[in-house]
């Protein structure tokens, strides 16, 4: 089943590891398998600068560098290894699990969505700590 994109103008998306930016209003169709994100979904370098951030972008460049994938898989367990013991809530926690068991299937995609929720949770609990 093919894969229907529409980007606005300007709007970056990454595909198989190519930086792609529509001009003028454009769709796009995928007929087969591609690594792709959309330009919402990609986080730089500089825009990691907390734990669960560091762990979404690791993810991210594990997901588009195939290459590098050992590389990215050895900062991946460090990182994930140091959000679970700095972690206290077991929501938190059970998120961890989760991206654990999709990055051991080197379901990368689906992990970053694991690493949204971490970043939700600790902007949440970055808040708190900053209102006390």
């Amino acid at each position: 089943m093919a894969l229907h994109i529409t980007l606005r103008n300007g709007e970056k998306m990454i595909v198989n590891g190519a930086v792609l930016r529509a001009v003028g209003r454009t769709q796009i169709c995928f007929e087969n398998k591609a690594l792709l994100l959309r330009g919402r979904d990609v986080m730089t370098p500089e825009e990691s600068d907390t734990p669960s951030k560091r762990l979404y972008f690791a993810t991210m460049m594990a997901y588009i560098d195939p290459d590098g994938l050992e590389r990215h898989r050895e900062t991946l367990l460090v990182l994930i290894a140091d959000l679970l013991d700095a972690l206290e809530g077991l929501e938190a926690k059970a998120i961890c699990t989760s991206y654990a068991q999709k990055i051991a299937t080197s379901d990368f995609y689906a992990a970053l969505g694991d690493c949204r929720r971490l970043i939700d949770y600790e902007t949440v609990a970055l808040n708190r700590f900053a209102a006390a």
